[in-house]
């Protein structure tokens, strides 16, 4: 009894050590919620994105003007709205979305597009686009390493705050 007690507890520390995990991802997954308090659970709008760094590279290397971006890293940004919202004049239904964005000279579109579970921009399909909605770059002397998001808003008028280096974009909703 003894021998097979050392022997099952051998297997199981062997085991244990057997296994390898992954290092630490290069863009990390963040959550913002709107709104913002965590007191407040009934949550209107949550985005889930992928945070790439800059890590001495310039922007326009990694995001080209003129070419759909997945507006962050890894898959696509997902958008879920748990109340119906308004983006510029399109009223957008409750539900999940991709978040894209369209960079251009003085500004990006932003896009809404009904595909989920997508990897990055490689599939993108303009067939599902639900919204698309033009905001201009906003200069920055505040340099900003990795791709950030951010809402700030009061009551029904959510402004979903992105930056990178130092450009930044707001992008206004008006919750339903």
């Amino acid at each position: 009894m003894k021998k097979l007690f050392t022997l099952l507890f051998v297997f199981t520390a062997t085991l244990s050590f057997a296994q390898e995990f992954k290092g630490l991802d290069k863009s990390p997954m963040d959550r913002v919620a709107y709104p913002t308090s965590n007191r407040v659970s009934d949550k209107a709008i949550v985005v889930t994105y992928s945070r790439p760094q800059l890590n001495g590279r310039d922007v326009s290397a990694i995001v080209p003007t003129y070419e759909v971006w997945r507006t962050g890293a890894n898959e696509a940004t997902e958008i879920r709205f748990y109340k119906s919202v308004k983006l510029g004049d399109k009223v957008i239904k409750a539900g999940t979305y991709s978040l894209y964005s369209y960079p251009k000279d003085s500004g990006s579109e932003i896009i809404i597009n009904s595909a989920t579970n997508v990897w990055g921009a490689y599939n993108y399909d303009k067939t599902k686009d639900v919204a698309r909605f033009e905001v201009p770059y906003i200069e920055s002397m505040n340099y900003v390493e990795a791709f950030s998001m951010a809402f700030t808003g009061e009551g029904n008028n959510a402004v979903l705050h992105a930056a990178w280096a130092g450009v930044r974009l707001e992008i206004p909703f008006t919750v339903l």
